[in-house]
């Protein structure tokens, strides 16, 4: 079997030295023009061995102590820090890593997200809140108030079934009363 040009591409791609490189070029006549080939470094690179590949198009920087070359060929984008995310669900699994206060930035409350959590007496939900899942508050025995702001246009069935304020959310006739049974 003989190595075409894709085989022996493939080959140097696991090559660790640019002196592989070389070797392969220089001993194998039919290989000259193999680093051509690459859109991309297959190995770190510095001045010297930059210049034998002349058409990367994506670099690559395998160790923090690589070079990195700013002399305008190459453009280096940064990812910006400060993302912003616009649909926040409070989840059961959020709540048991962050805690039960419900932060400004969230707008759901997930399914079943404080169930039967009989450490809450009380919860403050944001008025950046417009959606209490399907269960949510379910069995909190120990929950004597909770506030319910204006801005909640979505209550899932059973959200406030059996919690500690089921009798004074009742009377709140904002709230349908499929939120009281499951």
């Amino acid at each position: 079997m003989k190595l075409g040009y894709n085989e022996i591409m493939i080959v140097s791609k696991y090559f660790e030295d640019i002196k592989d490189f070389i070797n392969l070029e220089i001993g194998i006549k039919r290989f000259q023009g193999n680093m051509e080939q690459f859109h991309f470094n297959p190995i770190p690179l510095n001045q010297y061995s930059r210049k034998l590949f002349p058409n990367i198009e994506t670099f690559h920087i395998y160790k923090k102590e690589n070079e990195i070359f700013e002399d305008g060929r190459i453009i280096k984008y940064r990812k910006k820090e400060m993302n912003e995310y616009k649909n926040i669900e409070y989840t059961r699994k959020y709540r048991n890593i962050f805690g039960n206060t419900i932060q400004k930035e969230v707008n759901s409350l997930g399914i079943n997200c404080f169930y039967e959590c009989n450490d809450i007496q009380e919860s403050e939900i944001p008025t950046s809140v417009s959606k209490i899942e399907n269960g949510c508050f379910c069995e909190c025995s120990s929950l004597k108030t909770i506030n319910i702001p204006s801005s909640i246009t979505s209550f899932g069935v059973g959200c406030f079934y059996h919690c500690g304020c089921e009798e004074e959310l009742k009377k709140n006739k904002t709230i349908p009363k499929n939120c009281f049974y499951i």
